[in-house]
């Protein structure tokens, strides 16, 4: 097992990030909030879970550990593929899928493209014992922080990386524009991973 990466960032991809780590390229896939927080030249850790295909070995990145931790967790329910558990943390962070386990919010989980109605249900009996209570942690990026420049492109860009349309992308931004304002005005940065949070769960209301 990988436990981690730890290098320098080399690449970033709309989906991936590759780090080299001593003198090797390791193709690290990551939700847009993750590769939000990274820059190119830069050091960054990432934990990491490595799944294995008959014909392929991804490795996945996170935040920490327990953003790792979750998204392995998230696997043992049926029909929740690597793929589907990234999507479930690009919009919610760990201690709001437990919240949401928790509480029953099938809303929650539909706004996670990929889950329907049905699938929500499931995954919430599913899932129920198994998620855990919330930690109380603020479930941020702990690889860095965004800059306030760039925020909208960053945002945009991780939008376009999730599959969405240039229109639903450029809404989205639209709608959480003013919470990045307020950001802004009380003197601090614009995080992305929670912009993008909250775009997220704009689109899923708007399914």
């Amino acid at each position: 097992m990988i436990a981690f990466v730890q290098g320098q960032v080399a690449a970033l991809a709309p989906d991936l990030a590759v780090i080299e780590v001593g003198g090797v390229g390791m193709a690290v896939q990551c939700t847009p909030a993750t590769l939000a927080a990274l820059r190119v030249g830069k050091p960054a850790r990432l934990a990491t879970s490595l799944v294995v295909r008959e014909d392929s070995l991804t490795l996945y990145g996170f935040a920490d550990d327990d953003e790792r931790q979750v998204f392995e967790l998230l696997q043992t329910a049926s029909g929740v593929g690597p793929r589907l558990a990234q999507a479930m943390l690009a919009v919610h962070a760990p201690d709001a899928l437990r919240r949401a386990v928790a509480g029953g919010d099938e809303k929650a989980l539909t706004a996670v493209p990929g889950i329907g109605k049905k699938g929500a249900q499931r995954l919430l009996l599913e899932l129920k014992d198994r998620l855990g209570d919330p930690t109380g942690g603020a479930g941020g990026v702990g690889v860095g922080s965004a800059v306030t420049a760039s925020w909208r492109d960053q945002l945009h860009g991780a939008l376009i990386g999730l599959g969405y349309a240039t229109r639903e992308a450029d809404e989205a931004v639209a709608a959480v524009a003013p919470q990045a304002d307020q950001a802004v005005a009380s003197g601090a940065e614009p995080q992305v991973a929670t912009l993008l949070r909250a775009a997220l769960q704009t689109l899923g209301r708007g399914r």
